[in-house]
């Protein structure tokens, strides 16, 4: 077995851990569930983890030492993903306030929710560096490919986030399905959902590496 199932015991825990403290992942999710339902809270936690799988596999070719190694790189995504959250912020102050019949528009939401949710991810360099920290510790080069050690243990602890996130989302979007069709506290949820997503963009942006 490439990772043996004493690795297995102490990296799970360790993972599910990980996944249960809040963090921008998971307040991204709570934010798109918010703003468009359940089907888009959904939708985001799959797209944070294709985000994650995108950098466990950069992990794994090393291609994410660049970002630990090079400042000016990690700064330029990380910028990237500032500004990205800013312009989501943005549209959630700008966009009127939901109606009633917001079927039409929650069928196109889950696929928005999981591109955007997709590129936050991607552009969050904390993530990256996360990963090149946490992964290497349970990969023994002496038990094979060190690649596919890579990728089972990052598909396992994006299992694990992915299950907690669809939890969260699912829990925000019947809150916001309910606020629906009242109009004011629909807005409310709009503003605060532009909130979220400042928040996060603040919290990237000046958390140190």
């Amino acid at each position: 077995m490439i990772v043996p199932a004493e690795t297995f015991l102490v990296f799970i825990p360790a993972a599910l851990a990980l996944n249960l403290t809040p963090g921008n992942d998971m307040l991204f999710c709570l934010g798109q569930g918010m703003k468009s339902g359940p089907r888009a809270g959904v939708a985001a936690s799959f797209g944070i983890a294709a985000g994650g799988m995108v950098h466990t596999l950069a992990a794994a070719l090393g291609l994410a030492a660049l970002l630990a190694t090079h400042p000016g790189a990690f700064e330029a995504i990380r910028w990237a993903g500032v500004a990205y959250l800013v312009w989501l912020a943005v549209q959630a102050f700008r966009s009127p306030a939901p109606k009633l019949s917001a079927e039409g528009a929650r069928r196109s939401t889950p696929w928005r929710a999981f591109r955007e949710a997709v590129v936050v991810n991607v552009l969050n360099p904390k993530v990256a560096v996360f990963i090149l920290a946490f992964l290497p510790q349970f990969v023994d080069p002496a038990r094979g490919s060190t690649f596919l050690q890579f990728l089972l243990l990052g598909l396992v602890f994006n299992i694990g986030g992915t299950v907690v996130n669809v939890a969260v989302g699912l829990f925000a979007g019947r809150i916001g399905g309910w606020l629906m069709s009242r109009a004011r506290i629909a807005r409310a949820f709009q503003v605060a959902t532009g909130g979220i997503f400042l928040m996060l963009a603040a919290r990237i942006a000046f958390e140190r590496r």
